[in-house]
């Protein structure tokens, strides 16, 4: 994974789980989940919708029995002769195939002989009986019409039990092995009457099956009642129209075509004359549907009533397939197409014929499934992998292009070769990926946000946390070598106050302390590292960068000082907390290089940090009791806060560490510092110090007498004390050549 520019935590945390929705949604593509077929089903409905097949004149019209038709001729059914001299016309017209999509499964019951029949035994019925009995059959006249006609009738296939068993006109040959169960299995036909059947050139199935939402998007062309192969409607209009022999169908194994997922006895096309038409596995023609085409239907009643003239007759039908089709209310046979939600059945055979004619086929290549399959597992893996380095917004982008290059080259491929080409799984894949390991990388984010706040929230400022909570990156655990600001804070003669009072005042003593001090550092960016007792420890520039981090520590002592004399003034008269008359502090503040991240056993972790940074800091913060001082700072950190009131207090040699360290004390901020009376004293008190450590002591006395009360009024009584003690006696017993003015302490 390294390789890939994926870490384990990433891996495990977000790529396993995008792999496995990825691998989720492969499975469902295997295995043909039927709602996503819909979707597919539905993004073939739109670009039909989008850009349906363009019009062309075809040899191909309908003939409606519409409203009108039957206002003039009558109530269905009509008598069979008036059937026979529609057929009639529309063969004298030139019209190549007659195809019906009627189903004349009954007698004519206006057939004069059926009428005798039903008034035999009737009073007085016996001469009307014998002169109907006299006259023709109207379904014998209207088979002897069609033995002059090319007629295609037509019979439904249903899954009854078997009563009557449909039979070819002409027969099948197969190339390969033959169709097997992909081809529509049915048990039982309503067929015409047998004179009828035998009387024309041509039957087929006028069945129409939608797919599971009951729109019509494929045209079945072949179907299969009990072992016996049966052609549509369409196909045998088409057939008849040709005056062919045999239909040819090719299977997968006998067409070269096979691959895509087909079975070797999947249909891959059917020949039917000089036409040769793709089909589906199952045998049926994707539906390239136009729009509605006025001049493709022409009404029964103007065949019927002569009002087209025998040359507009030769125009309209000659040489064309004509589909004969009930569209008057109450005899409709309504079916749903992705353009329109109620459309004749017959015009759907129609617009059959004439996509074979015209050769307009929308076509599902075999290579599509296998190019889909890949397109899931290319265009997921590779946002698998990419996602972890480009993040959510970017991820979300190329997730876009993806999903988009899916969907415009799935258009494409319809628009501009006619492919249907199902963008629904790859577009699934890229969606499931994204959201799964985007998902997942948000929980792990608020995990581990959580598991910030938890461990921060109570010794972090809380604009820090948010910082930290924002952007985890910036928070590196485990040790690192930082540039940093220590502060040790501690109350002074905390022993001796703490016989003063019961244990669970002194609890409340601390809380009362503690709790303004830590606002204080808090606000000004520290990091609480503990509490010791009554101490503090604190630091700056870690978790974070703090660029301002010696500034912010300086001002945060000079802030807990004021505030302690602020508590001092408003709890010392309160009676019911615990407080001592005065309580004081001592501050010491170092800067340097520290090692800081959590640190601990593998039981226990507490981000925290070390080193001689750390170390002289608290040295320092023990001087503050030995020269009376509440803020003492080390070298490197006065030399960060030029523009602070500081003055150097001593040289001193701590304890545990062989190299002094000046001290110094941190008086005030720039306003002190930028003040006559602190300027003068700065100078006297440097002027001291330095003929103190050139072992002029007599001129160092002189200083120290000058200024003992500006040292006073600036917190430096003590220093100038103990340095008086020091130049006392130093005259009276002068040191050696190797002196150093290094104090040594001995405490820490």
């Amino acid at each position: 994974m390294r390789m890939l520019g994926i870490s384990k935590a990433d891996w495990k945390g977000t790529v396993l789980p995008g792999l496995l929705a990825l691998l989720a949604v492969f499975a469902l593509q295997i295995a043909g989940f039927a709602p996503l077929t819909r979707a597919g089903q539905l993004i073939f409905d739109a670009y039909i919708r989008a850009q349906p097949r363009e019009y062309e004149a075809a040899p191909v019209r309908v003939v409606d029995i519409d409203e009108e038709s039957l206002r003039r001729y009558g109530q269905w059914p009509w008598p069979r002769t008036q059937i026979a001299e529609l057929t009639r016309r529309l063969g004298e017209a030139g019209a190549v195939a007659i195809a019906l999509d009627i189903v004349f499964a009954e007698p004519d019951r206006t057939s004069p002989p059926r009428i005798a029949q039903s008034l035999r035994g009737t009073a007085g019925s016996e001469a009307a009986v014998a002169a109907l009995s006299r006259l023709p059959d109207n379904d014998a006249q209207l088979a002897a019409a069609w033995t002059e006609q090319p007629i295609v009738t037509g019979f439904f296939l249903t899954g009854d039990a078997l009563r009557s068993q449909a039979m070819p006109k002409a027969g099948f040959a197969i190339s390969g092995t033959p169709p097997g169960d992909a081809v529509p299995r049915f048990t039982n036909a309503v067929q015409p009457l047998p004179v009828l059947a035998e009387a024309a050139t041509g039957n087929g199935s006028v069945t129409l099956a939608g797919d599971s939402d009951g729109i019509i998007r494929k045209a079945p062309l072949l179907f299969r009642q009990r072992d016996e192969l049966l052609p549509s409607l369409s196909l045998e209009a088409l057939r008849v129209a040709q005056r062919a022999g045999a239909i040819l169908v090719k299977a997968s194994d006998g067409s070269g075509s096979l691959g895509g997922g087909r079975g070797t006895s999947d249909v891959v096309s059917v020949k039917v004359g000089d036409f040769e038409v793709p089909t589906t596995e199952s045998g049926a023609l994707w539906m390239y549907y136009t729009r509605p085409r006025p001049d493709r239907v022409v009404p029964a009643w103007q065949i019927l009533s002569g009002v087209l003239t025998p040359a507009q007759m030769t125009e309209r039908f000659g040489g064309h397939i004509t589909f004969v089709g009930a569209g008057a209310v109450g005899l409709r046979d309504l079916v749903s197409t992705p353009l329109q939600d109620r459309e004749l059945g017959v015009m759907i055979h129609a617009q059959a014929a004439e996509q074979m004619i015209l050769g307009k086929f929308l076509v599902r290549p075999d290579w599509a499934v296998g190019l889909e399959r890949a397109l899931v597992l290319l265009l997921g893996g590779a946002l698998l992998l990419l996602l972890p380095r480009l993040g959510a917004a970017k991820g979300a982008g190329l997730g876009a292009v993806f999903a988009g290059g899916s969907l415009g080259g799935s258009w494409y491929a319809f628009s501009g070769q006619q492919f249907l080409l199902d963008p629904t799984y790859p577009v699934l894949a890229v969606l499931a990926v994204y959201l799964t390991q985007t998902g997942f990388s948000y929980y792990r984010e608020e995990q581990q946000r959580r598991y910030i706040h938890r461990a921060f929230d109570r010794y972090l400022s809380p604009e820090l946390v948010r910082r930290i909570a924002a952007n985890p990156a910036q928070l590196e655990l485990g040790g690192e070598e930082r540039e940093m600001t220590v502060l040790f804070c501690d109350i002074r003669s905390f022993s001796r106050i703490s016989e003063q009072f019961q244990p669970n005042q002194i609890i409340r003593l601390l809380i009362s302390f503690l709790t303004p001090m830590c606002d204080v550092l808090l606000r000004r960016k520290a990091t609480i590292d503990k509490f010791m007792g009554d101490a503090i420890l604190a630091f700056w520039n870690a978790p974070l960068d703090d660029p301002d981090q010696y500034e912010n520590a300086a001002r945060a002592a000079l802030e807990m000082v004021a505030e302690l004399d602020e508590l001092n003034r408003t709890m010392a008269g309160r009676g019911d907390e615990p407080w001592p008359s005065t309580l004081k502090i001592g501050i010491g503040l170092n800067a340097g290089p520290c090692c800081v991240g959590n640190m601990g056993s593998a039981q226990r972790l507490a981000y925290s940090l070390i080193g001689d940074t750390v170390n002289l800091a608290s040295r320092i913060e023990g001087l503050t009791k030995f020269y009376g001082i509440p803020i003492a700072i080390g070298s490197t950190l006065r030399a960060k806060l030029p523009g602070f009131a500081t003055v150097a207090v001593d040289l001193v040699r701590v304890v545990g560490r062989d190299a002094p360290e000046e001290i110094a004390a941190l008086i005030g901020d720039e306003h002190i510092a930028a003040s006559p009376e602190f300027q003068q004293f700065a100078t006297s008190h440097n002027a001291m110090l330095a003929a103190y450590r050139e072992l002029n002591f007599k001129i160092a006395a002189q200083w120290l007498d000058e200024i003992e009360q500006p040292a006073k009024d600036f917190g430096l009584g003590k220093v100038h004390a103990l340095y008086r003690e020091r130049v006392t006696k130093l005259e009276l017993d002068p040191p050696g050549a190797d002196w150093d003015g290094v104090f040594a302490a001995t405490e820490k």
